[in-house]
């Protein structure tokens, strides 16, 4: 009976993989389509520096340059490019628009959310006062604690070059007794319900609190979500799921704390956070996803993206003994492809796999439980601050994936998985 179940699945993944595998025959035997991306990975603005460009199935980290732009983001930075404009006015026009768009009292665009970080950290220390903002990175005679929620982050340098001294915290619960005289900010990562209990305990101290969500879009809904929670200042990546400028980010929140960040940053001369600029392209780019976002049909972008990734489950399901799973992460919420098989019993890891799909032409990168950008990963002892994915699992992320490239991954990744299992100790690979 198990045996003529083994056979039913295995020839209902053929059944589904047929087409696409005749796809992919068509297209080598042709060379449309194929001709097209071997093209592109040899002779390209990168490749003539002699960078090699990818295919990026592991998402949005900006080692791998995030994502890329929407084509709204492209045509608003092109008519920005176009004029001269007072950043001051601008900034300030920008935020009126991102209050309309989300209810929150004003926002302003940043570099990036650790920018955001930083601005926030300086506005909430030093206020639009001069003499504090240029006192600053020294804190002497200045609140200057941040209370961490959740312990350090691997981003919190953005938080301490502003100024800030952290103060950790590991839950809601102990957030009260590391509220002192002393706190500027609260600084959190937390999920809604346990965000809401320390905007609470944040309020009723009088201090304000900081929610990073660089990682929160999609669903946009958040950026509405936050301001509703009565976060007084938040912020997300611009050139993550946004689909932004990649050295963009959006910073949200009331009144009086947006008017202290853009009074600490640039473009005043002075401000501690001068350095991270943000030019008038990124700003009217940034702000374009964001509009382009609230318009979108997300339904159907998501339907999308799933089925890129259910295509590639199809092609590497042929194979004996792998299994895939498609799920959607609370963070970074993308239909997301996870493949697993025996890794011991094929002497092949998900390490090894990632590394040849890495190194094949074309390059394509996945998502492991590895960080190549963390600095801690370049210790001996691995970083615990690692934002990569399940262990032993490797993952494919349908967003960062454009039309088409879905096709060439999956059949790569087959071809590797059918080497491992044609090498697999007897006994070990099932149908």
């Amino acid at each position: 009976m198990t045996d003529i179940h083994v056979n039913r699945r295995t020839l209902l993944k053929w059944a589904a993989a047929v087409p696409l595998l005749a796809r992919v025959g068509f297209q080598q035997a042709t060379g449309t389509g194929w001709a097209e991306v071997a093209k592109n990975s040899t002779d390209n603005v990168y490749t003539r520096l002699g960078v090699k460009p990818l295919i990026n199935g592991r998402g949005t980290w900006t080692y791998l340059s995030a994502s890329l732009e929407l084509p709204e983001v492209k045509a608003a930075q092109e008519a920005a490019a176009q004029h001269y404009v007072n950043i001051f006015e601008l900034q300030v026009g920008v935020g009126r628009r991102l209050a309309a768009l989300t209810g929150a009292e004003s926002g302003m665009i940043t570099s990036g959310a650790a920018g955001a970080m930083a601005s926030a950290t300086a506005g909430c220390i030093a206020g639009t006062d001069p003499d504090k903002i240029w006192q600053l990175p020294d804190t002497t005679g200045l609140k200057n604690e941040v209370a961490m929620v959740g312990g350090r982050s691997v981003f919190d340098s953005a938080i301490r070059l502003a100024g800030g001294k952290l103060v950790l915290v590991e839950s809601a619960a102990q957030l009260a007794n590391a509220i002192t005289a002393n706190t500027a900010m609260v600084y959190t990562t937390s999920p809604p319900e346990e965000l809401a209990k320390e905007i609470a305990i944040a309020k009723s101290h009088g201090v304000p609190i900081f929610m990073d969500a660089a990682d929160g879009v999609p669903p946009v809904d958040k950026l509405r979500l936050f301001a509703k929670m009565g976060c007084d200042l938040y912020t997300v990546s611009g050139g993550k799921g946004l689909c932004g400028p990649q050295c963009s980010g959006v910073l949200l929140g009331r009144k009086d704390l947006i008017d202290a960040a853009l009074a600490n940053s640039s473009p005043w001369e002075g401000a501690v956070c001068r350095a991270m600029k943000v030019g008038k392209e990124e700003i009217i780019g940034c702000l374009a996803a964001v509009e382009a976002w609230f318009a979108m049909d997300l339904s159907a972008l998501s339907k999308e993206w799933a089925a890129r990734v259910r295509r590639i489950a199809t092609l590497v399901g042929t194979v004996p003994g792998v299994e895939t799973k498609i799920y959607t992460p609370d963070t970074n919420q993308y239909p997301t492809l996870m493949v697993s098989w025996n890794e011991s019993a094929w002497g092949y890891t998900t390490a090894d796999c990632a590394k040849d799909l890495l190194d094949g032409s074309p390059s394509i990168a996945v998502l492991t439980e590895d960080n190549p950008s963390d600095v801690l990963s370049r210790k001996i002892t691995p970083s615990k601050a690692s934002k990569g994915g399940q262990k032993n699992k490797l993952q494919i992320v349908s967003m960062t994936l454009k039309p088409g490239e879905e096709i060439i991954v999956g059949k790569r990744l087959r071809q590797l998985l059918a080497a491992a299992s044609s090498k697999a100790k007897p006994g070990t690979v099932a149908g």
